[in-house]
């Protein structure tokens, strides 16, 4: 840097300005085609195969002169280099200039144009660039010859090529989606949607150049680069030094005076301050929060409200949370801009983690192909449709198309809770600014707008005309206002009555629209409004209150939804070194508590939003907040809860969805109201410099050559404004400067910091400077990178959220994944299969690049299989004769198989919905890395659809890939069962008797009914001598009873079945329901039909084939206990009294566990009163404990038998009287028992005697009677003659332990399953 370093250098991050920066046409070098634009046709040709070198000269001459992209040139920056802001000369000059430059003829129009933009460095920190672009007759005559002679060529070659039609090349449809983009770039850089006259006559005359006839124009660029987005101010300062250049009389004094002033001497304003400073001709105020209010954002949101819409833009919002992928789309960069920074803005306390680049410059296309989250801003060319526009990737894309006022969402996503209230409370604000909430403004209702031209993207060109038309009437700069709104205005606001009346109506509530916008509309005339402001101050000042307005409406949404969120963050770490170190491990917030803390209705956008980045890093600003200093927007947002615990102690309302107003938004509005009134601070004014006489002379529409030396020098040290600064404040600034990471002396930590805060988000924004080969492929490479950590931090996310372990491990108990949260990582697992397959595709078809992937392979293996038809393939028959072996034919793996289910589901409509739930199917299946290992070994198909760069070519990422998918084995899911409930799914159910005990055929009619969460199949007649079938029927969730029964009609009708086997032909789950008893009258307990429960058969095990031919090992005494006592195998097992109590509690326990889990959670009540250690087979041994069983000639006697003899007891007692003088509760109880046993007797159905007991313990415990029939079974003298005396029914403190523990199952609603309780009368 020239000057005095140390002067600079005191002042330094308090600059309001770091650069001035005029960007342009070099008249040394003449045109260049733009090099870009070159590499551009150049990757092109080669992704074509067509012969590169041929489009590297960068001539296009199918296109006419006007409309290609000349390189334009930094002609001058100053000063030289910023210590603290390196000048990056590549990145500044593509911004300006995003499409470089372009040419116009005296009869285009040349209406200056305002456009910002945003520099993104490596630390997340941003620099802001503000330009203003005009024309400027073009004096060099050789620039004017060279552009006579490319429209010669170009004339040439139009007429050889083709005599008839001249557009025939742009219109042939693209193959490439680069290609289209690119022809949707290359346009006539259209000053604003109103330039369709000079557009649509391009190819007659007016669009052809004559030197000898016609004035030449091209584009300059003068820009602003400042560390924070004071957009008015800059936009205000620039316009002025254009019109110091356009106007017929010089400015006061040289320009130079005004640049040094803004560069060097005016200050950035303190935190709550307000600053004035002199621009050419009239002075800027700017103002900057205060450390308490929202941060600094000074883009208009109105703007961005008007444009798309209110509850557009809540949709756009929550995309935005969600970190999906997201595209700007809009003529006018500016747009673009405001859109970009207005949600981005919106996001408070929260930030955006990953791309960010809200103008996409052309030669940067191909970073849309980026696997990663984006926010990015492209233009569109005029006149081109959205379906033209072919993007890399589409599953999770929201676009946003600013011009037409629509956006188009990904599929399915979570609304934004209380979204309808919300909206109504935006629309509200919106009003009282005199804005309309569906878009437009209230005021100029004689434009032909479509009423809601958000919601009626159908009809996009009367949309597009309408815009048009409003834009030009309300573009300032096109001084469209028409004269007698003009005079109307001075009229309204020069009449005192009219003024004082206009303030009335404000304050009743009534808007003054019409006037206001009047007011608006006449942007920097210079006009006196009230209180001694010009039109524009007023604009400023309105902009600025709905700014703030609007911001505080969402900011105090997330203030309310996220009010406890301290109390879930986990601080485990000692120190921030160990923090650091061990980020990747760390559990920080204890997301499982904070959701089941929710109102219902928000949590499925609450499950999605807390795994996102953004979420992430603002917990880990918080836990390093208690070793460094807070980060800004969390110091602000810690305060906003404190302060609203203060003001409502905040208990009650907590968990409710209730929709809280926010409350501030007049003391908001007034801060800075105050402000920009009561200026606080007042920067130098510009002043002579010591300047060489004579350069820089004024030519009127020239901008002149700058003097360097004056404007590269700081002031020497006695400038009076460096000396006020407080040094607090600059330590101040300073300390800010190190917290943000911009300057750590510590080079270890810095790298730490760097790779916990990568996690996730490899790049902010792409390198806008060299754009060679290597470098694509060198981002490309991050990305694969980036995807591979994505994949392994998903998994193993995945893995512990399902197994709990972790949670368990921090001590909350035993934790199971809710399905909620289930289902979240399941979608966003979706959404990166989704993302690395569309990275580097070659050409895209269709929305979903992984299921287009899926249709060629299909394709391909049917082809093969057509081939291979010759020697046919036995396929198995359908129905199995008895005498081969029993058991299950193994299920065939197909990758075909399971995308032909899906296929065949009417109920999904999309592509993207057909990938998903292939996903979700072969996830559910356990078949997810080796289908998609599968899928990628036909290398010559992959090589076909995918680029050299693309994640799915590199061969080692792609091998630890499919092996963190392996990992998703260790755990079941049920991600499709559960989420396609009315799907029509085959079963299979083989019943797999005992043979070496019974005839494994009977001569009855067998009959099965299966049951499951979701409903049940209904009785089936199973055909004789068949013990195999197939049904069809609507999903019946996870499956949980058979029932299995005969008609006991012939000779041979007693049939011993070890257990019956169901598979889901889709899914491939094998249920196992173990029986292992006799089905026939006098044998067994009599039963004639048995209800079983089923367990899941862990995959592996049913293919092995140990299911087949021989009974399944018994796993453990546990599995024959269930399978009663009686029952053949379970008669050698005596189990101990302890050990029965225990099974009680465990069994008690257990259900109560299951009714404290959230409810879509719980799976089967029926497994845990039935099925293995359930409740009714501890009480079945508890009941068995020292019964005499087994009597004369060895016939069994059963449970069942004592308690009929109790209760034919009681009722013969009853009819004694001997009962009566019992209390009157006793009596009833002992009416209910009696009701109970005989409805069982008298069922239809023909279930034994073990069957019946069961189905009294189920209606006891749900009608609460169990602990009151107990004392009467025990008081019944029967008991005398049936149990020993050490039985434990007969063990008074035993039984009263028994009574006190089924109490407590009183509090919770126990429902049983229709295969229960059918036929049951009472």
């Amino acid at each position: 840097m020239s000057g005095s370093p140390a002067a600079s250098a005191a002042a330094a991050p308090c600059r309001f300005a770091h650069y001035f920066v005029v960007c342009g046409i070099d008249a040394e070098t003449g045109l260049e085609p733009d090099e870009l634009a070159a590499l551009y046709q150049w990757l092109e040709a080669d992704l074509h195969g067509r012969d590169p070198s041929a489009a590297t000269t960068g001539e296009n001459f199918e296109q006419s002169p006007l409309k290609r992209t000349f390189k334009s040139k930094v002609l001058g920056h100053y000063p030289e280099n910023v210590e603290w802001n390196p000048f990056d000369r590549d990145a500044v000059n593509m911004l300006c200039m995003p499409k470089g430059l372009s040419f116009r003829t005296q009869a285009d129009q040349r209406q200056p144009q305002f456009h910002s933009f945003i520099i993104t460095k490596e630390d997340g920190s941003r620099t802001y660039g503000f330009v203003h672009t005009f024309y400027e007759e073009v004096t060099s005559p050789q620039i004017c010859s060279a552009m006579q002679t490319l429209y010669q060529m170009h004339n040439a070659e139009h007429a050889s090529a083709n005599p008839t039609s001249c557009s025939a090349s742009s219109s042939s449809s693209s193959s490439s989606s680069m290609d289209s983009l690119a022809s949707s770039l290359d346009e006539v850089d259209s000053p604003s949607p109103s330039s369709s006259s000079s557009s649509s006559s391009s190819q007659g005359g007016s669009g052809s150049y004559d030197s000898s006839r016609d004035t030449l124009y091209v584009s300059k660029a003068l820009c602003l680069i400042t560390p924070m987005p004071f957009m008015h101010a800059c936009r205000r300062f620039l316009s002025q030094l254009h019109r110091a250049v356009t106007g017929t009389t010089p400015p006061p004094l040289p320009l130079e005076s005004y640049i040094h002033n803004i560069l060097y001497e005016v200050p950035l304003p303190p935190p709550g301050r307000s600053l004035k400073f002199h621009g050419v001709y009239e002075p800027i105020i700017c103002q900057r929060p205060g450390p308490g209010e929202l941060p600094l954002a000074d883009f208009p949101l109105g703007e961005a409200f008007s444009l798309l819409g209110v509850e557009n833009l809540v949709q756009l919002f929550t995309c935005t949370l969600l970190e999906m992928q997201i595209l700007l789309y809009s003529q006018d960069y500016q747009r673009l801009m405001t859109v970009a920074e207005g949600i981005t803005t919106l996001l408070f306390p929260f930030q955006w983690q990953h791309v960010y680049v809200p103008i996409l410059p052309a030669s940067l296309l191909h970073f849309l192909d980026a696997p990663v989250p984006y926010l990015m801003g492209l233009q569109s060319k005029e006149g081109t449709d959205r379906s033209k526009l072919e993007l890399p990737q589409e599953a999770n894309l929201c676009f946003v198309d600013i011009d037409n006022h629509c956006i188009e969402l990904p599929e399915d996503f979570p609304q934004f809770p209380n979204k309808t209230e919300f909206i109504q409370e935006l629309s509200e604000v919106l009003l009282t600014f005199g804005l309309s909430p569906n878009g437009g403004s209230l005021s100029r209702t004689h434009t032909a707008i479509p009423a809601h031209p958000g919601s009626n993207p159908s009809t996009p060109g009367r949309e597009r005309k309408a815009a048009a038309i409003r834009d030009l009437e309300d573009d300032g700069r096109n001084g469209n206002l028409a004269g007698e709104e003009l005079a109307m205005l001075e009229l309204l606001q020069g009449n005192a009555t009219l003024e004082r009346l206009q303030a009335l109506a404000k304050r009743t509530g009534v808007t003054v629209a019409r006037v206001d916008a009047l007011r608006a509309g006449v942007k920097g005339q210079g006009t006196e409004g009230q209180g001694g402001r010009t039109a524009a101050e007023e604009e400023e000042l309105r902009n600025a209150k709905l700014n703030v307005q609007l911001r505080e409406v969402f900011a105090s949404r997330f203030t309310t939804m996220f009010a406890d969120y301290e109390a879930f963050v986990i601080q485990s770490a000692p120190d921030l070194e160990s923090w650091l170190t061990n980020r990747e491990q760390m559990h920080n917030f204890d997301k499982a508590s904070f959701l089941s803390d929710q109102p219902e209705p928000y949590l499925p956008f609450l499950s999605h939003f807390i795994e996102t980045q953004m979420f992430a890093t603002f917990i880990d600003n918080k836990i390093m907040s208690q070793w460094e200093e807070k980060e800004p927007l969390l110091r602000v947002f810690d305060g906003r809860i404190d302060k609203a615990r203060l003001y409502n102690v905040r208990a009650p309302s907590l968990r409710s969805s209730n929709y809280q107003r926010c409350t501030i938004l007049k003391e908001s509005a007034q801060a800075i109201e105050q402000r920009l009134t009561k200026i606080d601070h007042t920067a130098i004014h510009p002043h002579l410099l010591d300047m060489k006489i004579g350069q820089g002379k004024y030519e009127q529409g020239f901008f002149p050559k700058l003097q360097a030396d004056v404007l590269n020098a700081g002031p020497a040290n006695n400038n009076r404004w460096s000396h006020r600064t407080a040094t607090a404040q600059r330590r101040k600034d300073r300390h800010r400067q190190q917290t943000e990471h911009l300057t750590l002396d510590n080079d270890l930590k810095e790298k730490y910091m760097q790779e916990a805060r990568s996690l996730g988000k490899n790049l902010r924004q792409p390198k806008l400077s060299d754009l060679s080969p290597a470098v694509i492929a060198q981002t490309n490479w991050k990305f694969v990178e980036g995807l591979l950590k994505e994949c392994r931090m998903k998994t193993k996310r995945m893995l512990v959220e399902k197994m709990g372990r972790e949670a368990v491990e921090l001590g909350h108990g035993e934790v199971s994944i809710t399905g909620l949260e289930e289902n979240t990582l399941i979608a966003s697992l979706c959404d990166l299969l989704e993302r690395i397959w569309s990275h580097g595709l070659q050409v895209k078809q269709g929305k979903s690049a992984l299921w287009s992937h899926l249709l060629h392979y299909q394709a391909r293996e049917e082809k093969l299989e057509q081939q291979q038809t010759d020697s046919p393939v036995s396929a198995g028959p359908e129905r199995r004769k008895s005498e081969s072996s029993i058991g299950m034919p193994s299920l065939r793996v197909s990758v075909i198989q399971d995308m032909r289910h899906i296929q065949s589901m009417s109920e999904i409509k999309t592509e993207v919905g057909r990938a998903r739930a292939w996903i979700r199917l072969s996830l559910e299946k356990k078949l997810l890395s080796q289908h998609l290992k599968q899928l990628l070994s036909r290398q010559a198909l992959t090589k076909k659809l995918y680029k050299r760069y693309a994640f799915l070519r590199c061969e080692e990422e792609k091998e630890q890939f499919i092996f963190h998918l392996l990992s998703l084995n260790a755990v079941d899911y049920f991600c499709f069962t559960s989420v396609f409930t009315t799907i029509m799914i085959p079963y299979r159910a083989v019943i797999i008797p005992i043979k070496k005990l019974s005839n494994a055929m009977t001569t009855s009619n067998p009959w099965v009914c299966v049951s499951g969460e979701l409903g049940d199949s209904g009785v089936m007649q199973i055909p004789k001598n068949v013990l195999e079938m197939t049904f069809d029927c609507q999903n019946l969730g996870k499956l949980t009873t058979v029932q299995l029964g005969h008609d006991n009609s012939g000779l041979l009708a007693k049939w011993l079945v070890d257990c019956v086997m169901v598979r889901n032909e889709i899914t491939g789950h094998t249920y196992k329901f173990p029986c292992g008893r006799w089905l026939g009258k006098g044998v067994d307990d009599g039963s004639l039909e048995r209800v079983l429960i089923g367990e899941l058969v862990p995959s592996g095990e049913e293919d092995s084939g140990r299911c087949c031919r021989t009974p399944p090992l018994q796993r453990s005494p546990s599995q024959t206990r269930r399978i009663s006592i009686t029952s053949l195998a379970g008669r050698g097992y005596k189990p101990t009294s302890a050990q029965i109590q225990e099974a009680i509690g465990e069994a008690v326990n257990n259900i109560v566990k299951h009714f404290h889990k959230p409810e879509k959670e719980r799976g089967s009540l029926t497994i845990l009163l039935c099925g293995e250690s359930g409740l009714v087979g501890a009480l079945e041994q508890f009941f068995h404990h020292g019964f005499k069983s087994a009597r004369l000639f060895q016939r069994t006697v059963f449970v069942w038998d004592f308690v009929e003899k109790a209760v034919a007891y009681m009722e013969s007692a009853d009819q004694m009287g001997d009962l009566q003088e019992t209390a009157e509760p006793l009596g009833m109880t002992c009416q209910s028992l009696c009701h109970y046993v005989n409805a069982i007797n008298s069922t239809p159905r023909n279930i034994g005697k073990d069957g019946k007991f069961q189905l009294l313990v189920c209606l006891g415990a749900r009608d609460r009677l169990l602990p009151q029939w107990l004392p009467l079974l025990v008081e019944c003298p029967v008991i005398l003659r049936m149990y020993e005396e050490s039985a434990l029914l007969r063990d008074r403190t035993t039984v009263n332990t028994l009574i006190g523990v089924l109490e407590t199952l009183h509090d919770f609603p126990v429902t049983l399953e229709t295969s229960l309780v059918k036929g049951i009368d009472l």
